[in-house]
Formats: structure tokens, sequence, C-alpha cells
């Protein structure tokens, strides 16, 4: 039996697990991927509507995330703009493979019987996803400063699973590396890996000695109070999901240098996050 997986928009990582399907003999089925650089073959067919597209298979692949503006699904290699509703009216009883999947969204299609999976509800791709999410920070963080990573100052907001990553690869590179956190047991296991913990509460008198700063923590934690400390050369790296952590309008105002670094795997290592893709939805059906 032939198998078959249509695919749904997507950005430069779907663009790599497309070929990476069809040449382990997937016959694939793409809409919202007009504009790259897929070349239609003998597993490999563009399809003209959505509806045809997931006509043609009951597993379907969406972005990741689904959407980056409200409603509209994820599509940067294609001119035309579906919503989320427009993508609902044509499942049934689908299984619907997608990344970020909020609950209003979720809720309105398992009204259409399919089989919702948020890829990044899965823990094993979601720990090897921040390996380039680390690597995309670090490089951002060599672009932007004058100075080496080595030797520098450098905090972290958070201590989660790509603060925990990202220390442990800064430290690799003779990076002084310090990390807060409000838990205690968070703190005492910066202690333990031989970090600099800082408790938030303790923060402000010590912003100020940081030459770069990693947010990870998507509710605002640097406003006016904290930013006001920042040092005049220093670079805040904002990592975290939108609205992030920082208070863009004071940031601006106090000329600090603030990069927005999100959806960083797809943007530094495609390829790598596509084979991380494949690999989970080989093992989910």
């Amino acid at each position: 039996m032939e198998k078959t997986i249509s695919v749904i928009g997507g950005d430069q990582r779907i663009v790599s697990l497309v070929k990476l399907l069809a040449a382990d003999d997937y016959m694939v089925f793409t809409y919202g991927l007009e504009k790259s650089d897929i070349k239609e073959n003998e597993k490999i067919v563009k399809c003209k509507t959505l509806k045809e597209t997931l006509e043609k298979s009951d597993k379907v692949i969406g972005p990741i995330p689904i959407s980056i503006e409200k409603d509209i699904i994820k599509m940067p290699f294609c001119e035309e703009k579906i919503t989320i509703e427009d993508l609902v009216n044509n499942l049934d009883n689908h299984t619907f493979i997608v990344g970020n999947v909020n609950e209003s969204t979720r809720n309105v299609l398992t009204r259409k019987n399919a089989d919702i999976i948020d890829i990044l509800d899965i823990e094993k791709f979601t720990v090897l996803n921040i390996i380039p999410t680390v690597e995309g920070a670090i490089q951002v963080a060599m672009q932007e400063t004058k100075r080496t990573l080595h030797g520098s100052n450098v905090l972290i907001l958070g201590f989660g699973r790509i603060g925990k990553l990202l220390s442990k690869s800064l430290v690799g590179l003779g990076v002084n590396v310090s990390c807060e956190a409000r838990k205690d047991t968070d703190l005492a296991w910066i202690e333990a890996y031989g970090y600099n913990p800082i408790n938030l509460k303790e923060l402000k008198p010590k912003i100020g000695k940081f030459d770069i700063i990693f947010n990870t923590i998507p509710t605002e934690i640097l406003g006016k109070d904290l930013l006001s400390e920042v040092k005049e050369d220093a670079v805040i790296i904002e990592l975290a999901s939108k609205p992030g952590g920082i208070n863009r309008k004071v940031a601006e105002k106090l000329k600090i240098n603030v990069v927005e670094a999100l959806a960083l795997p797809g943007k530094v290592a495609p390829l790598t996050v596509a084979e991380y893709i494949r690999n989970t939805i080989y093992e989910l059906i």
C-alpha cells in the first residue's frame, strides 16, 4: 500500500521535511509551499487547493507553530492567507500533526473529529529542539556584541530547558554565567552546576555588570525598574515567545540594544529540526 501524507504551510523546517518524507518513499501532497524550493516529482505533488490536499491523505502535517498571526495559518512560502477556520472546515477524521495549538483552536479542531497531535507537547522533540535554539542564541550573541564571549559576563533570565542548556554551552566557551531564578530549588541547582545564582528580588543592583542578557521568560521581567540599570553597551537577546519578557518601549527609550531572536531552530538548523520532526512523526504514526 502506498504511504501518503499531506503537508499544509510551514517554514523552511517543513520544506526540508517534505524532501525527507519523499526520500523515505512517502507520496507527499503539499499546499502553501508554492514559493519554496520544493520541486514536483514522482513523490511530491503541489496541490491547487486546500481541499484537494486534505483529500489525498488522512495524515496531515501543519506548521510549527500553527500560526504567528491571530487565526492565520503560518504559510511564509505562499501569498494566500488561510484562517484556522478554513482549515478546520476541510478536516474530517484526519490525524493532524502541528505545533503550538492553543486551547480554543484545539476545541474547534476536536469538533471535526480530527486527532490533534501538538508536537511541541512531546518531551523528546521539545528537548532536542532546544539544541538549535541554543546554538542560534550563541550565534546571535557573537554577531551583536563587540567583545568575545570568552570572559564576558552573561545573565540568563529563567532556568528552564533553554536556560539549562544555554548555561552549559556558554560555560564551555569561557563565559562568566549567572542565572536568575525565583524558586529556591532552581537557585540551588544553579549553584550546584557551578553558575552564579541570582534571585529575582536581588537582581536590580547586579544587572548593571552584565555584557549580554538572555531572556527565556515569556512574561515581562525587564521593565523600567531593571532596564534603567542595564549598562549602556549591553545586548539583550529575547528568546521567549511573544509577548516576551522585555518592555520594548522602555528599552527603545533608553536606547538599549534588544535583539528579538525567535523561532531560531527554523533559521539556523532547518534540516536537523526536520529530521527531529520526521523521527517524531514516525514514532507517532
